[in-house]
């Protein structure tokens, strides 16, 4: 990496769909580095599918951060390491809720390390009002037509409840 080049680090995740909690990362994120890249898996290996296509994904996200000037969101599809090198990201950013995510993101980032030797992970620890929000929660509150407008941006929940709400 070039020494002049901007301080540029990556937040992956599925985002399916972002919550507050997520925003609340990646806002804390812009304020650590000079270029925060939202990376989006196009298709995740621990889910079997997604409940909204990575562009609805993406689109959520660069709506939720448009106020972040050096804030971009992309879609990948490749191994975190190579996408990382691809954006020119010194760190990967992940936020930790419970024990149980530091253990599955220690593993992480030793196979991220291992596949990149300069690889770096960041763990940025979720507030305490957003320590319970999970994607898949509100999915299931949604699932359920309980509130979830405190815990989505707006757009999200009016898509979960499009999606969800009527079942």
């Amino acid at each position: 990496m070039n020494p002049n080049s901007p301080r540029t680090a990556i937040c992956p995740g599925s985002y399916d769909p972002v919550t507050n909690g997520h925003l609340d990362i990646i806002g804390r994120s812009a304020k650590m580095f000079d270029r925060v890249v939202v990376g989006v898996v196009n298709k995740p290996m621990r889910k079997s599918a997604t409940l909204f296509t990575a562009e609805e994904r993406k689109s959520f996200i660069e709506e939720a951060t448009a106020d972040l000037g050096n804030v971009e969101v992309q879609i990948f599809s490749d191994l975190l390491v190579r996408f990382a090198r691809e954006v020119d990201a010194t760190a990967v950013i992940k936020g930790l809720r419970a024990i149980s995510d530091f253990e599955y993101e220690f593993e992480m980032a030793q196979l991220n390390h291992k596949l990149d030797p300069g690889s770096e992970s960041v763990y940025v620890f979720a507030r305490s009002h957003f320590s319970f929000l999970s994607s898949t929660g509100v999915k299931e509150m949604a699932t359920f037509n309980a509130d979830i407008s405190d815990l989505v941006p707006e757009s999200v929940a009016a898509a979960l409840v499009d999606r969800l709400g009527r079942r």
